[in-house]
């Protein structure tokens, strides 16, 4: 099956750049970013800028864009089947030269996971070869080796450095 992403949440005055791999399904149906209940990203944003899951998602996305968040993916098209990163195949990526180029400001990215990480040094890196870019991991219930705290701490050193 063919997945398209979704535009990023962003402003021209970014900082940091939180990138993902491609939606899964349940985000998909959800038309968020991270629309899957367990996946701990809003808990993360809540925990570190007040942009929680409790909040509507339009507040949450409002939050981060105040603080010089921006979040995207990688891709913006691949073929699918489930909501699996392992099973990504033909991937397309997002315009990334148009990307920096609206938002100048951009400092440092964090990626969401190993296979952002690697779809972005594939794909993306050879646009800005010098960017700041932080592996974080994986926000998925599908990686359940770390507790929340361990990957609490772990993202907040990707984000604050």
């Amino acid at each position: 099956m063919i997945i398209q992403g979704f535009d990023p949440i962003s402003d021209p005055d970014a900082r940091i750049l939180i990138l993902g791999s491609m939606p899964g399904i349940a985000s998909l149906e959800a038309n968020q970013y991270y629309g899957h209940p367990r996946n701990a990203f809003w808990r993360i944003m809540g925990d570190m800028f007040g942009a929680g899951p409790e909040r509507p998602y339009a507040e949450r996305t409002a939050i981060l864009k105040d603080q010089g968040v921006a979040v995207w993916d990688v891709l913006k098209l691949c073929q699918r089947e489930g909501s699996l990163d392992s099973n990504i195949k033909d991937e397309v990526p997002n315009d990334f030269m148009t990307f920096f180029e609206v938002h100048p400001g951009i400092e440092r990215v964090v990626l969401n996971g190993g296979k952002a990480a690697k779809s972005f040094e594939k794909h993306a890196r050879p646009v800005r070869p010098a960017i700041e870019a932080k592996a974080a991991p994986s926000t998925s219930p599908a990686y359940a080796s770390l507790d929340y705290e361990r990957k609490l701490l772990m993202w907040r050193e990707a984000l604050l450095g």
